[in-house]
């Protein structure tokens, strides 16, 4: 019997060290997805490197590693190990479908995009001794197997586990990494299909779940009927789409009533002309106060993603980013600076006018100015990036976020929770870690 080691790597820190945790709260659903994808006359072992370390005297057959992020630079450093050690390595994961070729100096293979429907493929190849440099075939629909969640249920990781009801998003952003794998398609699976795998979480002994999708409003109806059979299983659940769902409020009502108590959104920014500069015009930042209103008022606690550095950010915005955030209790905010990943629009866009100060696409870590902004130095940038995650994560922004509103009472253990999390994010950042959602 063949043996497959799957692992997922972890981050490195700015000294680079692994940045390593007792508890594995972010499960993810790629390697999960590939045991159950990979035919039963192989032996499958995952290895989350977050929480266990890597057995790199493994008598594995074939390595396959996967990663999020600039966690691919963890992923070079493993395959290069194995390689040493005379293995056959596999690599995956968004960042590496980006850049295959530089990732392919480092590997035996290169899996590009989506893996469904090329993976018992690449694993007969590898049986005949014929593996191919690069395997890519795009999905026209999308159906998966019940995760093989088997083989980490009994590590140390959080209480939920992810499930996903699609793939992809309509919108067009320059800097993502999702439009440049997926091109504004958005594939579904047969809802059907989505409860299966709701049930087979609550069948393990979890009452959480987080819907994996990368834009869940995307289908309004689909999203309709979805959480009409959500509500009847009894579960809680989290999820990340577009802040529009806040001008929806029978779709919110829906929603929250179907168990979801947290939406995280990819705000970006609160200056319109930045999100003009990232092909993300739709979005109405003026808008932002009163569509998060609605969504908590239904019941939601919101979660954030943004960015600094793009072309109208000003050091006064960003700071003013900071005052949004605790106006607005966002419990869980995340900050990236705006950075030109290879492979993306913006990166073309960048290179072209001449705008990329640090070639070295490694120490892309997404908290270093790598480009020129147009109303600030790099450094500037980086250093005002640092200061607004201070000023966010402050003892006095974290009280009023997650203790001190009126909600809390009602709510107490997760607003706890969210409390922790601020600390635990805090840590890091002191530390000048970027939070991650690992």
């Amino acid at each position: 019997m063949k043996k497959l080691l799957l692992i997922q790597s972890t981050p490195y820190d700015g000294d680079r060290k692994l940045i390593k945790k007792k508890k594995l709260y972010f499960v993810g659903l790629g390697l999960p997805l590939l045991a159950a994808l990979t035919p039963e006359d192989w032996q499958v072992e995952i290895i989350l490197e977050t929480i266990e370390d890597i057995p790199f005297d493994t008598d594995a057959d074939l390595i396959a590693i996967g990663s999020m992020g600039h966690a691919v630079i963890r992923s070079i450093d493993i395959a290069t190990e194995f390689k040493r050690r005379g293995k056959t390595v596999i690599m995956g994961g968004y960042m590496v479908s980006l850049m295959a070729e530089e990732a392919k100096q480092y590997c035996d293979s290169v899996v590009i995009g989506d893996a469904e429907k090329i993976w018992k493929r690449l694993l007969r190849d590898y049986e005949i001794n014929n593996l191919k440099d690069f395997y890519r075939e795009e999905l026209t629909a999308l159906s998966t197997p019940p995760p093989r969640f088997d083989l980490i249920v009994e590590k140390n990781i959080g209480d939920f586990l992810p499930v996903q009801a699609g793939r992809g998003c309509p919108n067009s952003c320059s800097f993502c990494s999702v439009y440049c794998l997926y091109k504004n398609r958005y594939l579904k699976r047969d809802i059907a299909e989505v409860v299966r795998d709701i049930r087979q979480v609550k069948e393990l002994g979890f009452r959480k779940f987080l819907l994996l999708d990368d834009n869940i409003v995307s289908d309004r109806e689909y999203l309709m009927a979805l959480c009409k059979e959500i509500k009847s299983l009894g579960m809680e659940w989290t999820s990340q789409c577009s802040i529009t769902i806040g001008e929806d409020s029978e779709l919110l009502q829906w929603v929250a009533e179907s168990g979801c108590t947290a939406l995280s959104f990819g705000l970006e920014s609160i200056s319109a002309e930045s999100l003009q500069c990232m092909d993300k015009a739709w979005a109405k930042p003026a808008r932002y106060a009163e569509l998060i209103k609605n969504i908590q008022e239904a019941g939601i606690d919101i979660s954030t993603e943004m960015v600094v550095g793009a072309d109208g950010d000003t050091l006064q915005s960003i700071k003013e980013t900071a005052r949004f955030i605790e106006a607005n209790k966002v419990v869980v905010p995340r900050f990236y600076i705006l950075t030109p990943i290879p492979g993306t629009k913006y990166y073309d866009k960048m290179k072209d006018e001449n705008r990329i100060c640090n070639e070295d696409m490694y120490s892309y870590n997404g908290s270093e100015a790598v480009h020129i902004p147009k109303n600030m130095s790099p450094e500037k940038l980086t250093r005002a990036y640092w200061e607004l995650y201070n000023e966010v994560f402050s003892f006095v922004s974290i009280f009023k976020r997650t203790i001190l509103r009126k909600e809390f009472l009602k709510k107490k253990d997760r607003y706890l929770f969210y409390f922790l999390v601020n600390l635990y994010y805090r840590y890091q950042i002191k530390r000048k870690i970027t939070p991650n959602i690992i």
